[in-house]
């Protein structure tokens, strides 16, 4: 058996983000999204949303390159004086490990967002972070001990194929240990090494040669190239173009591949 979530990431930073998330959900192969719940555009993300009861909507988690839930003085660890996590994941990564407070702060904000997106009325279809930093351990630890208490069913592993080295190790591990927890993680992520540029062939190979198991399909589609946050040289329209295609769409139906979000794929069948 072979089945399939296909995810965009970033909801709710742009209304351009929004706006790609809603076509490709409604026209296309899009069947799961991550909100940012203190994006600039989380408040448009939402009533979007709430339209689309089909999309599976989950948190995710802004630790990095991003804006904090509470407010600056809150967790001065974490954040500059207008509320901005640090741009230097290393750096962040380590403090977050050895500085106490920096842990207790950690634990805050994690609990802010959770709460936020309970506050949204939206069933919590899955978890993920920004820039995968839910690998750090402490990251992960925190985020298990408090997703539980909000419904934390299914977690992203980013685990791709191929890919080797201490980010993969790291994802294994985390992969074991969320499901030990009792969470959903897909077998394998696919877009990972085409981040910002997972365009309409690459997309047909990936489903043309998708493997046995669950897969989560990674995107990061808007109606423009260029938005407030956007990250320099991705393309941004080409990915939405690539969810939007009808061979795509065509050869999920034909190779009998069962294609939803990460509750549909927990729900007895």
């Amino acid at each position: 058996m072979r089945g399939l979530i296909v995810t965009a990431d970033d909801f709710g930073a742009s209304i351009a983000v929004n706006e790609a998330v809603e076509q490709a959900h409604r026209e296309g192969m899009l069947t799961a999204a991550s909100l940012m719940v203190a994006g600039d555009a989380a408040a448009d993300a939402l009533t979007r949303a709430k339209a689309m009861r089909s999309l599976g909507v989950g948190l995710h988690l802004v630790l990095v390159e991003g804006k904090s839930v509470l407010p600056p003085d809150q967790i001065p660890a974490l954040v500059d004086d207008a509320g901005r996590f640090r741009t230097d994941m290393a750096k962040s990564a380590l403090r977050m490990f050895v500085d106490p407070r920096a842990r207790a702060q950690l634990a805050a904000e994690v609990e802010a967002q959770f709460a936020a997106f309970a506050a949204t009325g939206l069933p919590l279809d899955h978890v993920n972070a920004h820039k995968h930093f839910h690998l750090h351990p402490t990251i992960a630890s925190t985020v298990l001990k408090i997703g539980g208490r909000y419904g934390m069913t299914a977690i992203r592993a980013p685990l791709e194929r191929g890919n080797h080295g201490i980010e993969a190790w790291w994802a294994r591990v985390l992969q074991r240990r969320m499901r030990r927890a009792g969470m959903l993680v897909p077998d394998q992520v696919i877009g990972l090494a085409w981040t910002g540029a997972f365009d309409t062939q690459r997309m047909r190979r990936a489903i043309g040669d998708l493997p046995p198991g669950l897969t989560e399909i990674y995107t990061h589609p808007a109606t423009a190239d260029t938005y407030s946050g956007s990250a320099p040289g991705y393309r941004y329209r080409d990915e939405l173009a690539a969810l939007l295609d009808p061979e795509v769409r065509a050869l999920i139906d034909r190779n009998g591949i069962s294609n939803g979000h990460f509750t549909y794929h927990q729900t007895p069948s």
